[in-house]
């Protein structure tokens, strides 16, 4: 549900997420609450699903340590990331972001919960 909801307010907010991510490490505390949050979320998920299978349930445990090395690279590194962050979110990966999340909510809710 989190990247469909993503999805749609990249869609019908473009401006408003163009903003956010123009503001996101322009304030350091803002900048280092995120990174611990993506750190306390990626160590939940790879705390409770660290599952290394040939199946479509990896994708959970990747997400997992993606998220946690995020979070340790925007709180060790801030700058790093947004430097590195900048051209993805600018010109077309916002433009094809809405797709990418919409995709991988459909996958996700389609293992989730119909599978």
């Amino acid at each position: 549900m989190v990247y469909l909801s993503a999805a749609l307010g990249a869609v019908f907010s473009r401006d408003h997420y163009r903003r956010v991510l123009d503001d996101l490490f322009k304030n350091a505390a803002l900048t280092y609450f995120m990174g611990f949050t993506v750190v306390i979320l990626g160590l939940l998920m790879v705390n409770y699903h660290n599952t290394w299978v040939k199946n479509w349930t990896v994708l959970v445990t990747i997400l997992g340590w993606l998220a946690l090395m995020k979070g340790v690279l925007i709180i060790a590194f801030p700058r790093f990331v947004q430097s590195y962050s900048k051209p993805i979110f600018e010109g077309k990966g916002l433009q094809l972001f809405p797709y990418v999340a919409a995709f991988a909510g459909l996958l996700f809710g389609y293992f989730g919960f119909v599978h």
